[in-house]
């Protein structure tokens, strides 16, 4: 480093872009470093990979929830993930996180890779000299194919408003009309081959008449963020039915937010692909597969028979494996007419953590937005440390009320009557009504990126106004009349008074909106967001059936390795005290790491907040406590009761999170209240979760004999387990853990 230092990475990031500092270009990541833009940060990553001998990927970007703007990105090595055969789940990493002052820090770094390296030895300044810039609209030829095979799935006669499609390059327009829904799909797919990116099949739309198909939507494969590789790009195309049952574009968005391919394959394109039509003239719903080939055409496959037998002989020898080693493991199949279809699984670990964290749940679909050749689902819940833990998983075999409401209710008996407070499911009508079937006291919350797509899908061609209406609508409103006043004058402002789709999402404001959502807990997931996909980049819709159970093992393990990592911070670890209220000292004492930052924020934001009384009778009196200078929206009132210190706030915070909010710490600052009643400490949060419950279930007789059992039961599986890991480590500790046990068997007065 020719004996220099550097404080900040941008000094260091400029130094080698421009070539100078020779001895300077062997700088490496390092949490900390600086850079003035998230582009800077790409750039020097990408000169750090080739002078060590890797190739960099973009990958994930986190927005705010406060403006959508984007506030960490992540930059990875070309083989993470397992979406390609060519790549083996490399975890190096750097991320970049905007700070207040503009600038972007790492504040994430993973060195190591797992394959080999390919130093090339060549001058690397030149590398971002050659890197070709972003275009939106790159015109390219596609290679070794003439373009009238590629354009001949249009006929130019029924394309009404181009008349030459001949021509290097047509653009989707407003307008532009078709004959069948599969000449505008084939013609889309001949522009994104063309400019650079490709095609996946988006959400439709039925008539409430007739069911029939009334619009469909053509969207960029990097459409949403259901996986890494996917970076929520906004470029569609959305076509109608006429009246005359022709199609025409009414939607569409050109931009990218990503690079476009300068070269695209044509012997395996997606234009190979088709819509197969259905009788009545419609398409192929979204979650119907359809594999075609450019060489022998193969049959369309449904939903429902897109689980091959070889997949019930591997999981099933998967299974009875399991079982010889977990007792706790637990497996079902759904027979129909002699014929499997649905299966269902969880271990003994996770039927112990829905013991614990069962009370959130999340369904999770993601699935059903792609092409998957499975349709692999998952049960998951929010642990003490604010992660995903796994509660069960599934192959669905189709997608009726009657499989859905199978599953639930399989689910349901494999963890032993378990009823959560609240699920986070798709809005779909089966889902509906399967959940409020099997789980009627269940609060079913709508999924988040399923609203959002929804909301683009019939709200994105209007104005930035109403947009900003709209959320402020949706978010900012603090009662119910305020909400529906709010609601009428953007219906009324911008003629959507008879629009379908807002009369219906209305019908469901319960399911959805956060007004409504209060009260209710969600493991603090939330409204407008959802816990990271469980299995990751690890399982995705190309994972072959060889891979799929030594990928899902592995993913499985290293989320519990997670999960085992926040356990020892929290025990061997203590958070920095912010403040000199006592009840900070309590919490950080019971508190995980996670939550004690959550109740920590709270409590430095109470200082910003003005209390007065504006009600009292007998013990029972109510304050308003609002922001200093602040508007009404930052006012609550907090109701409070001296005989036995409970507290109640309009936010409704602690119902829904299960930490106490900073209007409710005011209040208990006011009136000297030095220590938090039990009462609100969620033992969910604490240190001791996943092992105190139980005592505490028994005290309270909040659970039935049965299912204390069982929650006993899979306890000491668990500990046993880690006992048993840990005593055969070796020798000594073998020994160690016998004379434990035998000690332990003394007492617990076994019988020989």
């Amino acid at each position: 480093m020719s004996g220099k230092v550097y404080p900040v990475g941008v000094v260091c990031t400029r130094n080698i872009m421009n070539g100078e500092g020779g001895g300077d270009a062997g700088l490496e990541p390092f949490v900390g470093m600086e850079f003035d833009s998230a582009d800077d940060a790409r750039d020097f990553y990408n000169l750090y990979a080739a002078r060590v001998g890797f190739k960099m990927r973009i990958g994930q970007l986190y927005r705010s929830r406060v403006d959508g703007s984007v506030s960490n990105r992540r930059f990875v090595c070309s083989k993470e993930g397992f979406q390609i055969n060519s790549r083996t789940g490399c975890p190096a990493f750097i991320r970049v996180k905007k700070c207040d002052s503009g600038k972007w820090v790492i504040d994430q770094f993973a060195k190591d890779h797992n394959h080999e390296l390919e130093p090339s030895g060549e001058d690397q300044s030149v590398i971002l000299e050659a890197k070709t810039p972003l275009r939106n609209n790159p015109i390219v030829d596609v290679p070794h194919r003439p373009r009238t095979k590629l354009l001949d799935v249009v006929n130019p006669k029924r394309a009404k408003i181009v008349p030459d499609v001949g021509q290097d390059k047509i653009e989707p327009c407003i307008g532009l009309e078709f004959n069948t829904a599969n000449e505008a799909y084939q013609f889309y797919n001949v522009f994104a081959m063309k400019t650079g990116f490709r095609v996946r099949i988006g959400q439709l739309f039925r008539s409430k008449l007739d069911g029939s198909i009334t619009s469909r939507r053509f969207v960029c494969s990097k459409e949403g963020f259901q996986h890494p590789s996917r970076v929520g790009c906004g470029a569609f195309m959305r076509i109608k039915r006429q009246d005359n049952g022709t199609w025409v574009v009414d939607r569409h968005q050109m931009h990218h937010n990503h690079e476009l391919e300068l070269q695209m394959e044509s012997s395996r394109s997606l234009s190979s692909k088709k819509l197969v039509e259905e009788i009545n003239g419609g398409l192929l719903d979204k979650d119907e597969t359809v594999v075609a080939s450019a060489v022998r055409p193969r049959k369309a496959q449904h939903r429902a028979n897109n689980i091959e037998s070889d997949w019930y002989n591997v999981l099933l020898n998967y299974f009875q494996g399991k079982q010889a080693e977990d007792t706790g493991f637990f497996y079902a199949l759904e027979i129909q007419m002699g014929r499997s279809r649905s299966i269902f699984w969880a271990d003994g670990r996770s039927r112990f953590s829905c013991s614990q964290f069962g009370d959130a749940v999340v369904f999770d679909t993601s699935y059903r937005s792609g092409d998957y050749s499975v349709p692999f689902a998952t049960f998951t819940g929010i642990n003490h440390h604010k992660q995903p833990v796994l509660l069960g998983c599934a192959l669905i075999a189709d997608e009726s009320k009657e499989t859905f409401a199978w599953l639930f209710e399989t689910w349901a008996r494999a963890m032993s009557g378990c009823r959560p407070k609240s699920i986070i499911a798709d809005q779909d009508k089966a889902i509906r009504e399967a959940i409020a079937q099997v789980f009627p006291g269940t609060h079913h919350r709508f999924s988040a990126w399923q609203m959002k797509a929804k909301e683009n899908e019939n709200l994105g061609s209007l104005s930035g106004n109403f947009k900003y209406e709209y959320d402020r609508c949706i978010y900012q409103s603090q009662t119910t009349g305020e909400f529906d006043s709010a609601w009428n004058t953007l219906l009324h402002k911008y003629n959507l008074v008879g629009n379908e789709w807002l009369k219906l999402m209305y019908e469901y404001r319960e399911n959805w909106v956060p007004l409504y959502l209060r009260g209710t807990f969600f493991a603090g997931i939330p409204v407008n967001g959802s816990p990271d996909a469980f299995f990751g980049a690890f399982l995705s819709a190309q994972t072959p059936l060889r891979e799929f159970v030594p990928r899902y093992e592995r993913a499985l393990e290293q989320r519990r390795e997670e999960e085992r990592k926040e356990d020892f911070n929290s025990f061997n670890l203590q958070a920095f005290l912010q403040t000199s209220e006592p009840v900070e000292e309590q919490c950080r004492r019971l508190y995980t790491l996670a939550i004690f930052k959550v109740f920590q924020k709270e409590i430095l934001q109470s200082y910003g907040f003005l209390g007065s009384k504006i009600y009292e009778e007998g013990p029972i009196s109510r304050y308003l406590v609002r922001r200093g200078g602040a508007t009404e929206i930052e006012k609550h009132i907090v109701t409070f009761n001296a005989s036995d210190l409970e507290a109640s706030c309009g936010c409704q915070m602690f119902e829904s999170e299960g930490v106490l909010c900073r209007h409710v710490l005011r209040l208990f600052q006011m009136l000297d209240v030095r220590e938090i009643p039990s009462r609100y400490i969620l033992h969910r949060w604490t240190r001791n979760a996943e092992y105190g419950g139980i005592a505490r279930d028994i005290e309270s007789g909040i659970s039935s004999q049965e299912q204390l059992k069982a929650m006993m039961k899979w306890s000491l599986q668990e500990m046993a387990s880690r006992f048993v890991e840990s005593g055969i480590s070796s020798y000594e500790n073998y020994k160690l853990a016998y004379e434990i046990m035998r000690d332990g068997g003394r007492k617990l007065c076994w019988q020989r």
